[in-house]
Order: C-alpha cells, then sequence, then structure tokens
C-alpha cells in the first residue's frame, strides 16, 4: 500500500525525506511506503530546496506561497491524499518569545490543516509543532487544537506525545509535540508511541560531525567569517559552556542585562547531543564548535539534524541556516512515520505510553 502524501508548512523537506524513506513489508509480502502529492511552504527557497530533494526537482506539485492565500483568495484545490503533515509554524507557540498562541499571527495556521482534512480525509495524519505548546499559558489551546483535530474529517483518533528525538538517533536535544491521529473508521488498533532506541546511548555532536568526516567539498559547508572579538571570546570559552561563563576576561563579556539565553555563543559538548539548532537570530545564535572557535557550517548543522551530505539546500547562507534550524529532523520523522505504517499493516513494535499532559515546558 502507497500512501499519497501531502504537506503544509513543508520547509525543505526534513519531514517528507523521513517518510519517503520509511518502507514496511507485511508478514503477507505487502509494502507500505509514502510518495509525495503535494507540499506547501511560504519560502521560496525552502519550495526549491524541497523541489530538489524531494521531487526531483519537478516544482509542478510544490505550492510556494501564504497557505491563507492560496486558498482563501485563489482558491487552489490540492491534489487528493492519503496521509497529510504539517509542523505548523511555531513562532506564537515556542517558550522562546512571547507566547501569543492562539491569537498570534501564526497561531491560527494550524486551521489550515483542519481544512485540508475535512477536504481530502486522509487516512493518518502527522501534526508537528515545539514543546512550548504545551507551556502552562498554552494548555487551552493545545486542548482546542486537540479537539479540532479529532473531530475533523471523518474523526481521529488522535495519539500526542511530547518527543525527545535524542532518544531516536538524532544527535540533538530536540524536543516536540507530535500528534498522530489515524482515522476512526477504518477499524484500526490506536497509533502507538515507538520506544526510543538511543536513550541510555545517544548519538553524540562529535559522532554527527566526525562518523564519517563531512568531505571537504560538501555542499552548503562555507565558513562563517568571524571577527576577531568573536574568535578571541571563543577561546576563554569552555566546551559546552555559553558567553556568560566565569573564564570570559571582563573585557570580553557581553553587555546584555535583559536577557542570557543558554544558546549565545554556546559550545556544543562533543560527546553529548547538540542543543538545539535553531534557524534564526543574531550574533551568537549560530551554534558553535567544541574545540574550533568557530560557528558551525550549515552543512554541520544539517548533520546534527540528520540530513544526509547529499541533501541540497537552495539559497543564500541565511536562507539556508534558516531552512535547517526550522526543519522536523529526517531520522526522527523516519522512526514515526515507520510506525504509523506498522500500525497500517497489523505489525507489532516496542512502544511507550504516549504523554503530554505532565510536561508543562520544554526544558
Amino acid at each position: 500500500m502507497k500512501f499519497k502524501f501531502g504537506e503544509l508548512f513543508s520547509g525543505p523537506g526534513g519531514l517528507a525525506l523521513g517518510a519517503t524513506r520509511a518502507k514496511i513489508k507485511s508478514d503477507k509480502g505487502e509494502t507500505f511506503s509514502v510518495e509525495h502529492t503535494f507540499s506547501n511552504d511560504i519560502s521560496h527557497w525552502a519550495c526549491k530546496t524541497y523541489a530538489r530533494n524531494i521531487c526531483a526537482s519537478d516544482e509542478s506539485h510544490v505550492y510556494c506561497g501564504d497557505i491563507r492565500k492560496l486558498m482563501d483568495e485563489e482558491n487552489i484545490v490540492f491534489p487528493d491524499i492519503d496521509a497529510l503533515a504539517f509542523g505548523f509554524p511555531c513562532n506564537d507557540y515556542s517558550i522562546v518569545g512571547e507566547q501569543k498562541g492562539i491569537h498570534g499571527k501564526y497561531g491560527p495556521l494550524y486551521s489550515y490543516g483542519v481544512k485540508i482534512i475535512e477536504q481530502k480525509a486522509p487516512k493518518w495524519f502527522f501534526a508537528e509543532n515545539v514543546g512550548g505548546l504545551q507551556n502552562k499559558n498554552q494548555w487551552h489551546t493545545f486542548e482546542r487544537i486537540l479537539a479540532d483535530l479529532q473531530d475533523s474529517g471523518p474523526g481521529y483518533i488522535l495519539t500526542p506525545h511530547f518527543y525527545k528525538f535524542e532518544e531516536y538517533g538524532v544527535p540533538q536535544a530536540r524536543h516536540r509535540v507530535i500528534i498522530i491521529g489515524i482515522d476512526k473508521t477504518l477499524g484500526l488498533e490506536s497509533f502507538k508511541v515507538p520506544a526510543p532506541t538511543t536513550k541510555s546511548n545517544p548519538r553524540t555532536a562529535r559522532q554527527a560531525l566526525e562518523d564519517p568526516p563531512i568531505p571537504k567539498n560538501a555542499p552548503n559547508n562555507e565558513l562563517t567569517a568571524q571577527s576577531k572579538t568573536v574568535i578571541e571570546r571563543l577561546k576563554h570559552i569552555p566546551e559546552g559552556k555559553n558567553a556568560w561563563c566565569e573564564e570570559i576576561p571582563e573585557h570580553l563579556r557581553l553587555n546584555v542585562k535583559s536577557a542570557k539565553l543558554s544558546q549565545i555563543y554556546r559550545r556544543l559538548s562533543a560527546d553529548r547531543p547538540s542543543y538545539t539548532i535553531t534557524g534564526s537570530g543574531g550574533g551568537g545564535t549560530h551554534g558553535y564548535h567544541w574545540k574550533e572557535n568557530r560557528a558551525l557550517t550549515n552543512r554541520e548543522r544539517a548533520r546534527i539534524q540528520t540530513f544526509p551530505d547529499n541533501f541540497i539546500f537552495e539559497g543564500g547562507k541565511e536562507d539556508v541556516r534558516q531552512q535547517i534550524g526550522m526543519a522536523v529532523p529526517p531520522l526522527g520523522a523516519e522512526v514515526i512515520v515507520k510506525a504509523i505504517l506498522k500500525t497500517f499493516a497489523g505489525i507489532p513494535y516496542k512502544s511507550v505510553k504516549a504523554h503530554w499532559e505532565d510536561i508543562l515546558t520544554d526544558k
């Protein structure tokens, strides 16, 4: 069985790459897999990247533009699908920011996923957002989203869970709320959260960047031109520490009193998973090598996000950084989609109890 797959807010294609890699063969010899049908994103360069890597450069079903305009004003009708993924924008739900939630500029965008579900009645869907969605201030927002998704289309059995991707082979402490919905009219067992595979032995930043080494001619691997001041500051920051560590001389310390975000000029810890790779931010937020006095290259960030070296990102250096930071790690998506396919194939797998009610902050 091949599921025709549609995606909103697709970014560069991390979720799609993982989904299309997930293939399962049932005891009866039937293969269960996913094939791209359409995608949408507002970013020109993300759409170019998606088309190049997921669609062999065919842009015919990569709809670039604001989903609100496409659906409400241009009345775009997307192709029919069996599966839908939508990693609705996190800006209004992230724990870093004002947390305007459903009332923010981006908060209502999840409703366009609901609209597609109403129109296409997919057999399953994959909805993703950041862990900050479960902050106490967003509790009622989350309940409303769950209710809307559960009652959309034919009705769905939901399995929301707070995933820690470093427990699934991703060399990064990236935590996300993911909601899997299965069409309740199909009579299948509800989706079960796949059991962690690397909880006690996570993949490290060193392994991500050095096993194997990144080829010198790898795409998207250009270095950042660091100022003398930044280089001098980094010389005093030990592995795993940031711009506020005691080792930094007074004249190199930052004059910032309102915030001391742990990511500012923070070096990676070589033998631990990376901290969360972000897609935006000014000086000091680019992620820094544990030993070399420099920011990470985009290819190194892509390695930490589990993109293969032959996945080429389109656009300028900052455009690429944004795409990588906003993406779903392909390996994480693959693990979850494989579990979905096993649910449809009737194949048992190791699982853990879904939980989200007891996780109120993304730490």
